[in-house]
């Protein structure tokens, strides 16, 4: 349904059109994108014209779904509940299709009790419930006892709230209301047009209101960002991903687009590719010797550039994780360079050197790479790198630990095989890959890698644009030799 749709996408702006849907002109094709781990649908209209009706009509539908009141939402959502539980659609639920729906809404009640209630709503005695019948049902079902208490530990004995009792009630949550405040509340939550025009609240606006996100524990400004963006970069917490590219597991699942399309759309500010050589001169995306699919670097970072500022304003980090020969490493700078145009920081901010880091809001609308970086001239000659990522030397940390689980899991099977070394994983790349190309190195502003040095050193020599990834394992590790 609706209810279901994340949104909608006007021509070719889905992995499967891109690729597949060269024979249909993008004016005729549109994708529906789903909320969690479902598919986008792509679908193809016979007109230019029926594609816009499409899109224009779910777009509206969306877009009053959200604007619902919360009783609004709760009807669609029990409208929804019961189509679904009413197999042979005669708009009557039987006691059978009751036990459907209540275990659609996760509620497992005891079933003696379950046909008291049913028998207790059914007026009519057909052991069919329908109409008022339901709506009484579904009312008792809803009940909240505690809420019941508290809604008349407030309204005295008439059971009805005045604005002076709700103004009270918010008070002792905390709350510093007034009565206009309070009066606000009533004329949005209350149901019963007579009680609203009285500045009078009934049990089920009470209720209304507490279910709604204006009576929820969390203070809604804290929704968004609220916090204080002005300090330097390595003052937050980063949302990071792992593997992006990846929709299933990291042994033979699917690499996508969509992956880095879902994830930023979620807010994630650091996403993280994995490049490798790849056939005809470009670079690929995958979790390297295994069995997952490939997709282009060239297509990712277009998808980055189309999603990176969608949900966030916040500068967007690229942590590359870099298997490819120098030739393929300058291809990879010229499509950054090219697909990312201005939003591609290449240079440190104006008024700023690098042992300083700009804020976020200083780096809005930017898009950072994070790499190896070769040395400057001045400091040391251009050389060789040191044969492992800072990312590769976690990952081959990860998968050491993993191995010694694994020995451990099979000693404790009496496995003949218990106690044999397992051979690491060899990264067969491009004879040059341990080198950085000068185009690539250039891109690396703010986000040096580098392999973490100690902490000892790090505190004595700090280098705020440098940053180190290592295993939970080597954390504990450092954090014990530190004392």
């Amino acid at each position: 349904s609706v209810m279901h749709l994340e949104g909608v996408r006007e021509g070719h702006q889905s992995e499967g059109l891109r690729r597949y849907g060269a024979t249909f002109p993008a004016g005729l094709c549109f994708t529906l994108v789903f909320k969690g781990k479902r598919k986008n649908l792509d679908l193809a209209a016979r007109g230019e014209e029926d594609a816009h009706h499409w899109v224009q009509g779910l777009t509206k539908l969306m877009g009053r779904l959200q604007a619902m009141s919360q009783h609004e939402k709760l009807d669609h959502w029990i409208h929804g509940v019961l189509q679904r539980a009413d197999r042979d659609k005669d708009n009557k639920m039987s006691f059978r299709e009751v036990k459907s729906m209540l275990r659609m809404i996760n509620i497992y009640m005891d079933d003696v009790y379950a046909y008291k209630l049913f028998k207790e709503c059914d007026r009519s005695g057909n052991e069919r419930l329908e109409g008022r019948e339901l709506e009484e049902f579904c009312r008792r079902l809803l009940r909240r006892p505690e809420l019941e208490e508290l809604f008349g530990h407030y309204s005295g004995e008439d059971q009805v709230l005045s604005a002076e009792e709700l103004r009270d009630f918010l008070w002792d949550q905390g709350e510093e209301a007034t009565l206009r405040q309070a009066r606000a509340i009533i004329r949005t939550y209350e149901l019963n047009e007579k009680a609203r025009q009285q500045d009078l609240m009934m049990l089920d606006g009470f209720m209304m209101y507490l279910l709604s996100a204006a009576g929820d524990i969390l203070n809604q400004e804290h929704t968004k960002v609220h916090q204080d963006m002005n300090q330097p970069l390595c003052h937050y917490f980063i949302s990071s991903s792992h593997n992006t590219y990846l929709t299933r597991t990291q042994i033979g699942g699917t690499s996508s687009t969509e992956a880095y399309v879902r994830v930023l759309m979620a807010g994630c500010r650091c996403v993280e590719l994995d490049c490798w050589e790849g056939s005809d001169g470009e670079p690929i995306v995958y979790h390297g010797h295994t069995l997952t699919s490939k997709i282009l670097f060239r297509d990712v970072i277009e998808s980055i550039r189309d999603y990176a500022f969608k949900q966030s304003p916040y500068p967007v980090i690229l942590s590359l994780e870099n298997h490819c020969g120098l030739e393929q490493q300058a291809t990879m700078a010229r499509h950054m360079k090219a697909i990312l145009g201005d939003m591609l920081l290449t240079q440190p901010l104006e008024g700023h050197d690098l042992h300083h880091l700009p804020s976020p809001e200083q780096l809005k609308g930017k898009i950072l790479v994070k790499g190896k970086k070769l040395p400057e001239p001045w400091h040391e000659p251009r050389g060789v790198t040191s044969l492992l990522d800072p990312e590769e030397e976690e990952e081959e940390e990860e998968e050491e630990d993993e191995k010694l689980q694994e020995r451990s899991n099979q000693q404790v099977r009496g496995s003949p095989r218990a106690g044999l070394a397992l051979t690491p994983r060899w990264h067969p790349q491009a004879k040059d890959a341990s080198q950085v190309a000068p185009e690539l190195s250039a891109m690396v502003v703010y986000c040096q890698a580098v392999p973490f040095p100690g902490l000892a050193h790090a505190l004595r020599h700090p280098q705020p644009c440098q940053m180190s990834s290592f295993s939970e394992r080597k954390a504990r590790k450092l954090i014990k030799e530190a004392g």
